[in-house]
Parts: C-alpha cells; structure tokens; sequence
C-alpha cells in the first residue's frame, strides 16, 4: 500500500479556458464523464509551489519543497465530481518517478522556476522528460482586488472546489484519491502568459479567449492513498 502524503499548496494561479465538452470528453477515460457548468465544459492550467511534500505522519520540516504546473478538467463519476489531469509537469526526478509508479498521475519531469517579482509570481517551465511531447510554460501573475470564498453553485467554486482526483492505471482500470484541505480563499488575478504549449503537448487546440483567473495563497492538505473505484 503507498503512503498517503500530505504538504502544502501556495501561490497558485487558476487559469481556467471554457471550451466545448466535446472537446475535453474525446480525450477522457470511458469511465469519466465531463462535469459542465452551464453547459461548458473547463481546462485549466495550474503552476503553483509545493512545500514540505512528505508522507501524512511525517514533521513538515523533513518534507522537500518542489513547483509543479499542471493542465486539469473536471469530471464526474457516479455522482462523484473530482479532476482529471492531463499532465503534471514537476522538479525531482525521483518525486516524478514516485508520482507515476505509485499514485498512477501522468508526471513528467521539467526544469520549473518560481519567483517573486515586482509583477507578481513569475513562473517558468520546460519539460525535460525522455520521450515526452515537449511543453513550455511562461508567465507572470498576480492578484488583485478583495480575497472572498467562494460560494456554493458559483463559477469560482465549480473551479476550486474539488477534492478528488481520478486517474487510470496502465490496464485501464478507474483509480482514485480524496484530498483533505480547508476551502479556499481565493481572489481575481491577472496574468501575462507570454508562452504555454500545455493543450498542444496534450493533443489540444489552444483555447481561444481570455482565461478565467482566480489566485490563492495556498492550503495544507492531506491525501488519501490512491485506490481503485469499486
């Protein structure tokens, strides 16, 4: 049984493209269906930091921190809403290669730096993982105006809110695991994006629009093991 792992999410920013379900529901597992607000379906891209990754028991202070920039939608299945990841782009070879063998997330490892500037977070990615598509992320980003909850039935909750993901293993087989946080404090944000080939990395057309942006300073959480749907 793989531990479940517990750390940190800050400075994340939610860049959210509404696009046509069709178009996210060709690319799911059979046993997901696309979940919808208004009837449109959501990619998002996410970079943000993780901090003190360590197994759940584990002191903080013995746990790695390690940036991560992932491209996710939303799903439902059997009434259960959780994310769907199409990728995960990481720091830590070993993390990486964890990640995949053991809690079956499409991992792929890069070269990720994440600073404060005076326009805000400045983050950049590029995937160095043998045999991937490649895939390069550049932007800044920052928020603005009042932190507020988001609330119930809203398009920012619908985004946020979810505390499951699902994920397949290599013979096809539906897998699962629930992750344990605080609700969010979010606020609006801009972005600069002066760079992102995540949706043609993952077979994609890239969104057209400008992106729903939503930032948070971050949560703790905790994660289940991942185990399969029964």
């Amino acid at each position: 049984m793989v531990l479940p792992i517990a750390m940190g999410w800050r400075h994340l920013l939610f860049a959210n493209w509404s696009v046509d379900p069709e178009v996210v529901a060709a690319r799911l597992p059979d046993a997901l269906e696309v979940d919808t607000d208004d009837g449109r379906a959501w990619l998002s891209v996410v970079p943000y930091l993780n901090v003190d990754v360590r197994p759940r028991g584990v002191p903080a202070a013995a746990g790695v921190d390690l940036p991560e920039l992932n491209l996710r939608t939303y799903v439902i299945r059997d009434g259960e809403p959780g994310v769907y990841f199409f990728s995960l782009d990481a720091e830590g070879v070993l993390g990486v290669l964890g990640a995949r063998l053991f809690h079956r997330l499409p991992y792929y490892y890069a070269d990720i730096e994440i600073t404060g500037t005076d326009r805000g977070i400045a983050f950049t990615s590029e995937r160095r993982h043998p045999g991937a598509a490649p895939a390069e992320f550049v932007g800044t980003y920052e928020p603005v105006g009042d932190a507020f909850a988001p609330e119930p039935g809203s398009l920012a909750a619908f985004l946020t809110e979810r505390y499951r993901y699902y994920t397949t293993a290599r013979d096809g087989t539906l897998r699962y695991a629930d992750i344990d946080h605080e609700p969010w404090t979010l606020r609006a944000a801009t972005a600069e994006i002066e760079r992102n080939t995540l949706f043609e990395a993952n077979g994609f057309d890239a969104p057209a629009g400008t992106p729903v942006c939503y930032y948070s300073r971050g949560v703790d959480i905790a994660s289940s093991r991942n185990r399969p749907w029964e």
